[in-house]
């Protein structure tokens, strides 16, 4: 069996405030043309998108934009993305926003050069081509999109929804700009469903059984800012130094899990978003310490360092617990949905107790299920399911 261990990110990353004036170098300095912004109605909505316009106007940079990325993004996103990437003549994407963006903007960039559909794709290493040349411009701090080789699409065709898990090395964009004055008065529930939204990538990815030396640290580094600032960051959206460190957080987080791994809390969340449209950054907070607490028997001292690095200190004699107990505090600090039902109410959703059998059925099957550190049967996932229902 082979030790060799591959560790993958972005070719370069800019990172700070005002970071985002990198964007016209790195488009004429690699001899494009035109990019496809990539983003969503939001985005558009708030300004933050003409940020990004205007720095590429006064470059005289021409571009073309595409806003209808939804929460969740589907297959018909991609390919209204990809009909106007050829539309428009464009030889290179910029994907602003969350992760719904910026994975709409990878899709986008996988019918571009490796041709076909989307659900083609769906698994490990299959994609046929590197990306066009794609720079990622996270707005939140919580996907980790613009450090991953993953992409995540839900596909609409049928009457069954599911997510469709991409992952290859090739989707890791070329350029990261990760600019916290972009994220600055993001509402407090979106600021609190990203933040642990990254909170659950560091965790997953640190006691993945795929983890190593490399992913542990960026893992562990992520957990600590996210104790120490998410509080902050959700209470003042205007307080540029806990946005920052969010921002570096998510983007370590992000480096940590696409080379560690991931395990059963995203599993699970990934289907209550396909079925049911919960965000998935509150899917992953509700689901996180129920699962934590599952996952102990096999991760019990990696749990004692996530405590610690949570600011406690007495941790007693089961200090795996104290590390459940962590996470479920700040899931209660920033108003995390405390169950299903109530993520689902506070977005009129409708939820139904018989689904769990195909909810765990799927949650089985993804992709980040072998990499979670305890074996989960189907009975057991269903009795998770229920436990946060």
């Amino acid at each position: 069996m082979s030790n060799v261990t591959a560790f993958q990110m972005a070719d370069i990353l800019f990172t700070g405030a005002g970071s985002l004036a990198q964007s016209p170098e790195l488009i004429s300095g690699n001899g494009l043309k035109k990019p496809l912004i990539v983003t969503d109605k939001g985005i558009v909505k708030v300004g933050l998108a003409k940020r990004l316009q205007d720095i590429l106007d006064e470059a005289g940079i021409s571009y073309a934009l595409y806003d209808g990325t939804v929460p969740n993004p589907t297959d018909d996103n991609v390919g209204e993305a990809y009909a106007m990437y050829q539309k428009e003549g464009c030889d290179c994407l910029i994907g602003m926003g969350g992760g719904s963006s910026m994975d709409t903007a990878k899709g986008c960039g996988v019918l571009a050069t490796s041709g076909g559909t989307i659900d083609e794709y769906r698994g490990m290493g299959l994609l046929k081509a590197p990306l066009p040349f794609y720079i990622a411009v996270p707005t939140t701090a919580g996907t980790g999109s613009e450090s991953t080789c993953a992409a995540v699409i839900t596909n609409t065709k049928g009457d069954h929804h599911w997510k469709m898990v991409l992952l290859d090395g090739k989707l890791l964009p070329n350029a990261a700009i990760i600019d916290p004055q972009l994220m600055v008065g993001l509402p407090p529930f979106i600021t609190a469903a990203t933040g642990m939204d990254a909170m659950t990538h560091a965790v997953e990815a640190f006691i993945s059984v795929a983890a190593s030396e490399y992913t542990d640290a960026m893992a562990i580094g992520a957990i600590k800012l996210i104790f120490k600032y998410l509080r902050r960051a959700v209470a003042n959206g205007n307080d540029i130094e806990a946005r920052e460190k969010m921002a570096y957080a998510q983007t370590m987080a992000g480096i940590a899990f696409s080379n560690g791994g991931l395990g059963l809390v995203h599993s699970m969340a990934h289907p209550l978003s396909a079925f049911y449209n919960i965000a998935h950054g509150d899917a992953n907070a509700l689901l996180l310490p129920t699962i934590i607490d599952f996952n102990k028997l096999a991760c019990r001292e990696k749990l004692a360092e996530i405590a610690l690095a949570s600011g406690m200190t007495d941790l007693g004699p089961n200090p795996e617990d104290a590390a459940v107990e962590a996470l479920q505090r700040l899931n209660d600090d920033v108003n995390i949905p405390s169950s299903i039902s109530d993520a689902a109410s506070r977005i009129g959703a409708k939820i139904n107790e018989a689904d769990i059998a195909a909810l765990s059925k799927d949650a089985l099957n993804e992709v980040s299920t072998p990499t979670n550190p305890r074996v989960p049967s189907i009975p057991e996932i269903e009795a998770l399911y229920r436990k946060c229902w």
